[in-house]
């Protein structure tokens, strides 16, 4: 290397040899600099002053090397050094290097030197793994504007209808393979259902009456039974913004055929086979702990979040039928008997919109003579849509579909409606064959669609926010 390709970078007592060329390849400021046609652009030293000495030379080692250590201990040195002389390579590398034990940190610091796509970054970086940060102390400590805006963010993208079970494709434009899909997604434009993935964990395959609820764009899969009828404990989290599965904490206890519900950024599971106990889930915790008990162990009931509360409704206890509308208070951890219903139901799906609960599907049965408005008999099984505002006490009898069957359906809230996953009376193969349909709920009508392009028996619909990119 001749002399004059090398420039001397001094600090303090300590000099650094550098390559030239390189210098004003990796570093806006010195680009800037040998372009200048100032007096310094012609000297073979340069002075600087008010860096610190490891996070010099770890820019001039990028500088020789194209290689760095990130390590945490000298983040703050790299960042300071790397945005005053401008090596935006080096801070793009960052962007790729973002962890949860360095996200906090590294944000913190861009927002000080002012380095607006590692910001960026970091915040795209605690979206996707919103859950995993809410469990690192440091997280805490940013503002309270910055938690806000990355929970938000969890909601960007699209809402779409997904749909999980073990499908055997009719009609999906798909390559053929060997594995059905595990889920799908509808796109509302075309009107058809696309592959999403075909990654359930095994242990979750033929798993029947588990809990499920989305939270915080988490689509959690809870307890269960195994077709061998033995019960399990292990909770199952989807991540939209990663495509992928994992697990967490499981249930302190075993449990099937209960009712999973997200309240105030935690999971409840609700009741269960012949249990009336009730878990809390939070993830900032990653651990489940016990609440207090419903006042009697129910079957066959029903339940959902409503306006921060848990309402339970129908199913049976070991007496007799629940006629009492049961009010759970996740602050005070307190059950109260809220209202006597003058129907009894069970096996509806509970859906709320503001104070709005709505009933779809399952059996009612008119417990007061002399109502005006007919409701099917216990033993009919009829597509209901009803609804019981909370506040006022109302219940109304809306839409039925007496061609679609109203028991083990699956449905879900989504945009204007409620979508639901059915079964129709009128084809042969009834108990394979899925209907797909929509309630709206401002107009109170149907709306069907093409017919659910896949077989199956034990599926799930539900409404997440999937990144654009899917």
């Amino acid at each position: 290397m001749s002399s004059d390709q090398v420039i001397a970078i001094v600090m303090e007592d300590k000099i650094y040899e550098v390559d030239k060329k390189k210098l004003i390849e990796k570093s806006d400021y010195f680009r800037a600099l040998y372009s200048s046609g100032m007096r310094e652009s012609t000297e073979d030293s340069v002075q600087l002053q008010g860096l610190s000495a490891p996070g010099l030379e770890l820019v001039l080692e990028f500088i020789n090397t194209s290689k760095v250590q990130v390590v945490n201990e000298t983040l703050e040195d790299l960042i300071e050094t790397a945005s005053f002389l401008q090596v935006t390579s080096i801070l793009k590398l960052l962007s790729s290097e973002i962890r949860l034990e360095n996200c906090v940190e590294l944000f913190s610091l861009s927002e000080i030197y002012g380095t607006h796509d590692l910001r960026t970054a970091c915040l795209k970086y605690m979206t996707c793994y919103y859950h995993p940060m809410l469990r690192r102390p440091e997280f805490s400590s940013l503002p309270p504007a910055v938690r806000d805006q990355v929970k938000e963010m969890r909601m960007k993208g699209t809402a779409t209808l997904v749909a999980i079970g073990d499908f055997a494709c009719l009609s999906l434009d798909v390559p053929d393979q060997d594995e059905p899909w595990s889920m799908l997604r509808y796109g509302e434009v075309e009107q058809r259902w696309k592959p999403l993935a075909n990654n359930l964990p095994p242990d979750m395959i033929n798993v029947r009456g588990y809990g499920s609820a989305v939270l915080d764009n988490y689509l959690f899969i809870v307890g269960g039974y195994r077709m061998t009828s033995q019960e399990i404990s292990a909770v199952h989290c989807y991540n939209p913004c990663r495509n992928e599965w994992n697990q967490v904490s499981p249930l302190n206890q075993k449990r099937s055929n209960f009712k999973l519900l997200a309240v105030q950024g935690k999971l409840y599971a609700v009741g269960g086979q012949c249990l009336g106990t009730v878990e809390c889930y939070s993830p900032e915790l990653d651990w489940w702990t016990c609440v207090s008990s419903m006042p009697d162990p129910l079957a066959e009931f029903s339940a959902c979040e409503c306006q921060g509360m848990i309402y339970v409704m129908g199913g049976y206890t070991a007496r007799d039928r629940n006629t009492s509308v049961l009010r759970y208070c996740p602050t005070s951890d307190t059950w109260t008997a809220f209202r006597a219903c003058s129907v009894h139901i069970r096996k509806q799906q509970m859906l709320s919109v503001e104070d709005t609960i709505y009933l779809v599907g399952g059996y009612t049965h008119e417990l007061e003579a002399g109502r005006r408005q007919r409701r099917p008999s216990q033993t009919e099984d009829v597509l209901t849509v009803q609804s019981y505002n909370v506040t006022t006490g109302e219940w109304v009898q809306l839409k039925e579909n007496t061609s679609k069957s109203g028991l083990n359906l699956t449905c879900t809230l989504h945009n204007d409606g409620i979508y639901i996953m059915s079964r129709d009376f009128s084809l042969p193969t009834s108990l394979e064959h899925r209907v797909f349909l929509k309630y709206n709920i401002f107009s109170d009508a149907w709306e069907a669609f093409r017919r659910f392009p896949a077989l199956g028996q034990n599926m799930l619909l539900c409404s997440l926010y999937l990144p654009n990119v899917l």
